[in-house]
């Protein structure tokens, strides 16, 4: 090891010394050990094709036998910790396995953010050949991969790209940076459209816990380059369900926010899917993506964030792209691959560690294929899916599968849920809530300050119970039910007044003498006997029932067709279970309250927020229903 400096010698010596204080976890301390030995980091500011230049830290094998691959992540995150003697904990995480094999590591601020010169931009609008001189984060990227492949050493000429949400936008549009050196992209988590699915908005509705607590310090705004983060937003409470119910309207959430943070700004400014939204929407350019650039898209199944940007950029690429597109969805929360065993997720148990499948099976295979030579691409297939209920993997040539058909499951007016219409004609067959404003239902149970991950597959029987919620439910299940694709529900509604939400929720009823026989899970004694899974929910601004574009307010008293797609599922009703649906009118706070009049969202006061009578009809002329995705046996 002679070509290791004093400073890494020194920062060895250090890990060395505090390994016998972790006598529990021996490993990690061991690799920060090896990383220290094995390893050299340097910093470089990169010059972009307007001048600015773009920070970024390169940690490299001390190795020099043979030429290696690099793999690149570019962040609007931070890079830290700063300075060439400070590793980033790389230990006990999945880039381990890269290090091992000597990958060149490579981390980027954006432009704009922490040390990176420039002017940041929120997902900015993909350029292509409308501007040729022009800059966005496709040329960024062409522009660092250049100066990397010819001012670092021991490069063997093919780079990788990865992120996990926001920096999965970053991974998409370095697959549509066309550098030659480039051969594969994970775009996971990505996001992707941030008004119909993504972060912010789900069908226009604006999900105001995230899009607050996100922006109060992520969009504060950073004149110099600068190492620190902004300080976010100071709680009276640690009641998120009170402080937003007390804020008020989003007029009143937006002089919380300030005037400083100009993103939060345009979004008020941009209520609609208008131009602004639609270019920074990912999959409008996919196109664009070269054959040779292989993608892997990742995604949570049960991901509050960007379960959406994952399912439908795999999508978009596979219609529009003539490049390798694969996809991985697994039961994780945002970006719950790249930490934990993802053995389960809160109550709900997977039966394994999911994790580290992925990334034995898939990520690095898929990385060391393109980027080494290594390996056989064919293993991993073209869309490989955890399917809970049963705890498995499935591989598919294609998704959503063949072999699958959509079958309408019916709402009826007495609870049940059943796969016959309603015989009845008329329009006086109909279930009824009020939806109040005043009192929203809450996303979850309990008390929390932070938004839960857990609530995308948390219990719903303390939503059953409410009043303005509705319930669905089959008989006991006779046999397995399997379902891989989207979800359609469509609704015959009628309001009281001249707009409203809807939430539709599937879920999974448990046998009332279920238990699990192991003790993996959130270590709470949680009892499971009629635990309501949540499969999926999702919201749909009634406004927007016919074209995101060109809101239309309802009539009041007038029957009207609300039919919307919510994102896909990969789970199996088992035999004994009963599938459930639940329809209800707010989601709060992850959701704000619609003000039930066809007014403006984000500039009405709260005095216009008012009650709606609701009907859900349930009649041979109005067949409220879901429609589901079932595989064949």
């Amino acid at each position: 090891m002679k070509n290791i400096t004093p400073r890494y010698r020194l920062l060895s010596a250090i890990c060395l010394l505090l390994l016998p204080l972790f006598s529990s976890a021996q490993d990690p301390y061991s690799d920060s050990v090896w990383l220290a030995t094995n390893y050299t980091k340097r910093e470089v500011s990169i010059p972009m094709r307007d001048g600015i230049k773009l920070f970024t830290a390169i940690y490299e094998p001390i190795s020099k036998e043979v030429n290696h691959p690099i793999l690149l992540n570019r962040t609007p995150y931070s890079i830290a910790p700063y300075g060439p003697a400070a590793f980033k904990a790389f230990w006990n995480t999945p880039y381990m396995a890269y290090f091992k094999d000597n990958y060149i590591i490579v981390l980027q601020d954006v432009r704009g953010k922490y040390m990176s010169e420039g002017e940041f931009m929120d997902v900015r609008p993909y350029q292509g050949e409308k501007h040729k001189d022009a800059t966005d984060e496709s040329t960024d990227t062409y522009d660092a991969i250049d100066w990397l492949i010819k001012n670092v050493s021991n490069v063997n000429g093919s780079v990788g790209a990865f992120g996990i949400s926001y920096p999965g936008f970053y991974a998409t549009m370095a697959a549509l940076s066309g550098h030659p050196a480039l051969k594969a992209v994970s775009p996971q988590a990505p996001v992707t459209d941030w008004f119909q699915g993504d972060d912010f908005h789900h069908n226009g509705a604006f999900m105001e816990m995230d899009g607050f607590n996100f922006y109060s310090s992520f969009g504060k705004p950073r004149p110099e380059p600068t190492t620190k983060n902004a300080t976010g937003f100071q709680y009276y409470t640690k009641d998120n369900y009170k402080f937003y119910l007390e804020t008020g309207s989003l007029k009143d959430l937006a002089n919380l926010m300030g005037d400083s943070i100009k993103f939060w700004k345009q979004l008020y400014s941009h209520p609609n899917y208008d131009y602004f939204w639609k270019e920074r929407n990912a999959r409008n350019f996919v196109q664009h993506i070269p054959e040779g650039t292989a993608t892997l898209v990742v995604g949570g199944l049960f991901d509050a964030e960007d379960c959406f940007g994952a399912w439908n950029l795999y999508k978009a690429i596979d219609e529009k792209s003539h490049n390798s597109n694969k996809i991985v969805m697994g039961p994780w929360s945002h970006g719950g691959w790249s930490r934990g065993t993802g053995e389960f997720l809160g109550n709900v148990r997977f039966g394994s560690k999911t994790s580290e499948w992925y990334h034995t099976n898939i990520e690095k295979p898929f990385f060391d294929y393109y980027l080494l030579g290594r390996g056989d691409i064919d293993k991993i297939k073209y869309a490989t899916i955890f399917f809970s209920g049963a705890n498995e993997w499935r591989t598919f040539e294609k998704w959503p599968p063949s072999g699958r058909e959509d079958k309408t499951m019916y709402l009826h007016a007495n609870g049940t849920l059943t796969w016959l219409a309603s015989p009845t004609a008329g329009v006086d067959i109909y279930n009824k809530y009020t939806s109040d404003p005043a009192k929203p239902v809450p996303y979850a149970d309990g008390i929390h300050m932070a938004r839960t991950r857990e609530y995308m597959d948390d219990d719903q029987r303390f939503a059953a119970r409410r009043p303005d919620v509705l319930v669905f439910k089959t008989d006991s299940l006779s046999e397995d039910v399997t379902l891989a694709g989207p979800l359609v529900a469509d609704l015959f509604t009628s309001l009281s007044t001249t707009d409203a939400d809807f939430v539709v929720k599937l879920i999974d009823v448990f046998p009332d003498n279920f238990t699990y026989t192991t003790e993996v899970g959130n270590g709470t004694n949680y009892p499971m006997g009629g635990y309501q899974m949540l499969v999926r929910g999702e919201v749909m601004r009634g406004r927007y029932r016919n074209s995101f574009e060109h809101p239309e307010a309802f009539t009041p008293g007038e029957v009207t067709e609300v039919k919307y797609t919510l994102p896909d599922v990969a789970h199996v009703f088992k035999k004994g279970h009963r599938i459930m649906v639940q329809v209800q009118s707010t989601w709060f706070p992850i959701v704000d309250r619609n003000p039930q009049q066809f007014v403006d969202v984000y500039t009405c006061s709260k005095n216009d927020f008012i009650p709606c009578d609701i009907k859900i009809f349930c009649s041979k002329d109005h067949p409220s229903s879901i429609i589901l995705p079932v595989m064949k046996n």
